[in-house]
């Protein structure tokens, strides 16, 4: 557990920004990006339909669908090694923008007196994203993985996210509670001791499954942010979002420099830092 000062004013404001990733950072499903024609199946479509084939006729989560999938479609093809899985997410195709995008806004942060912290909340596979070229940019991942036995192969699902469980870590993050085998995210915490208040909590995902922490977020007063392909411009989905109150804003998946997302949390922390220094000057005052 990681709790901060007790001092209603600390050194620094902290703004964390949450990302989904499939059609969020990277415009594919990441196992459609090598792996899943490595195993055979050409048309990713076939394989989702046998996903929810599997887990309808078996009352079964359909993350655990696609996992028993991958691990079925490897026999004799591939040995299911973290390091395979490693391999096909260096593969991974991202938005433009994307590989520059963690350290300049860090940066922006930093020069206005904010922490800009990143994190991952992906139903897809960690070992996957730990794979890509910005997987040190965060300061958590927190997505699906595998257990591997004493020989490195992959036997079990270690963790599971879907779209409903994603919300937990929401609140890890804003107590600063990141370990997912600690229950003090369950304790109560004075609201001096939250490390990041929801008001400076960020989320950005592309679909239905990222409602539940869009809504959270956007309830408690932070940003969700909805992207859309940039390539296509179908904003469909996105403005379905809006309508539905589930977003805030809507932006193309774009993180190249001046582009709307960029403009768009660089608000966020523009707000974040006013909001902090008109708290420390009635701080000042009451004392």
């Amino acid at each position: 557990m990681n709790k901060e000062s007790k001092n209603p004013v600390r050194k620094k404001p902290v703004v964390a920004i949450c990302y989904d990733f499939d059609k969020t950072l990277s415009p594919d499903n990441m196992q459609a990006q090598g792996y899943l024609q490595a195993i055979h199946y050409e048309n990713q479509d076939e394989f989702w339909k046998e996903t929810m084939e599997l887990a309808r006729a078996n009352c079964m989560d359909s993350n655990l669908a696609w996992m028993y999938l991958m691990l079925k479609g490897a026999r004799g093809k591939e040995i299911f090694r973290r390091e395979m899985l490693e391999g096909y997410g260096a593969k991974v195709k991202l938005y433009d923008g994307v590989a520059e995008w963690f350290d300049r806004i860090c940066r922006y942060g930093e020069d206005r007196g904010v922490t800009v912290e990143h994190y991952i909340l992906s139903s897809g596979l960690k070992e996957m994203i730990e794979g890509t070229c910005i997987a040190d940019k965060f300061t958590m991942i927190y997505a699906s993985a595998f257990y591997y036995d004493e020989d490195g192969v992959a036997i079990w699902p270690a963790q599971v996210v879907n779209y409903t469980s994603k919300t937990q870590y929401l609140f890890r993050i804003s107590k600063g509670v990141l370990d997912v085998n600690d229950p003090a995210v369950n304790d109560y915490f004075p609201p001096d001791e939250i490390r990041v208040p929801f008001r400076n909590m960020v989320y950005i995902g592309d679909s239905e499954t990222d409602i539940p922490c869009m809504k959270l977020v956007n309830t408690y007063g932070g940003y969700s942010i909805g992207v859309y392909d940039p390539q296509t411009r179908d904003k469909r989905r996105v403005l379905k979002l809006m309508d539905e109150n589930r977003i805030g804003y809507y932006a193309p998946a774009d993180y190249t420099e001046g582009s709307e997302m960029d403009e768009l949390i660089k608000s966020v922390i523009d707000r974040t830092a006013a909001a902090y220094t008109d708290k420390c000057a009635l701080h000042e005052k009451e004392e």
